[in-house]
């Protein structure tokens, strides 16, 4: 543990994304669909822009490794089997966690204690729900091939109410990469899927518009910082703008307007507290 108590896994970047690689695709030899969330999840949308990961290596400051853990995400359907083949990979069971959430989330650890992997099951469910879907085959996790799409990776940062720098930083490279479009596809995030959904939860769109300000202010920050140049940061700048018209263009269902009158009078986020970290 470091003095912040995060727990950071000590190989090289590079290594550890292709051991978490591994690892998908053994799950999917054993029939289990499970993809990889957070910052890990951005990292492999952006392997090959040398520029974005070395942006991304400033998350958590100098001479600092990367990544913390192993997040994935699966189909509540196979947790049988999510278990079984985890165990079968040497993994070992954090026995109370699985115990008291095994229907929502499991964790499990390197059996030599290099880090832990934390499986969700169908939706996020932090300050704000993501869906991923409920049946292989027919969600979300199956849209690429080791990583949620970069949309889905989108909506996990922007449902943070207190979101902090790093995961800013996510954000902004995933901008710097990645076009606003309309549907789902390489180097693409879908503006139309994310405005779809956050105009059925208000909650979810207050803080979503509010972390993509955030985004702007952040990306000017990092510019005087000399973490950014002034053409990736007006880059930001115009998708962000461009995803936000998007959303705000989007048709809202009765159940957001009904939910808008009350405004911030009525507490409009979920507190998370994290079981592990």
């Amino acid at each position: 543990m470091d003095r912040e108590g995060i727990h950071f896994v000590e190989v090289k970047a590079e290594d550890f994304v292709e051991e978490c690689k591994n690892i998908v695709r053994k799950l999917q030899e054993k029939g289990v669909i499970a993809r990889i969330l957070g910052a890990l999840a951005v990292y492999i949308h952006v392997e090959k822009c040398d520029r974005c990961k070395e942006v991304l290596k400033t998350r958590f400051g100098e001479g600092k490794p990367m990544f913390t853990d192993l997040d994935l995400i699966a189909y509540r359907k196979q947790s049988k089997n999510i278990k079984k083949a985890l165990e079968e990979l040497g993994f070992v069971p954090d026995k109370m966690i699985n115990a008291l959430f095994g229907n929502k989330r499991l964790i499990y650890h390197h059996p030599e204690g290099k880090y832990h992997i934390d499986v969700f099951f169908d939706k996020l469910e932090f300050s704000h729900d993501v869906p991923f879907g409920e049946k292989p085959g027919e969600g979300r996790l199956e849209l690429f091939e080791y990583a949620i799409s970069p949309t889905d990776v989108v909506l996990e940062k922007l449902q943070i109410h207190y979101i902090n720098p790093k995961d800013l930083v996510d954000l902004i490279v995933l901008f710097i990469s990645h076009e606003i479009d309309e549907t789902e596809g390489e180097g693409k995030i879908n503006a139309k899927y994310i405005a779809k959904l956050l105009s059925d939860d208000w909650g979810f769109w207050y803080d979503a518009v509010d972390n993509l300000k955030k985004v702007k202010e952040y990306a000017d920050q990092m510019v005087q910082e000399g973490r950014l140049t002034d053409k990736e940061r007006d880059e930001v700048h115009r998708k962000v703008d461009k995803l936000l018209e998007i959303i705000e263009n989007e048709p809202k269902t009765k159940k957001w307007e009904k939910r808008a009158k009350k405004g911030t009078k009525k507490k409009w986020w979920r507190d998370v507290e994290e079981v592990v970290r």
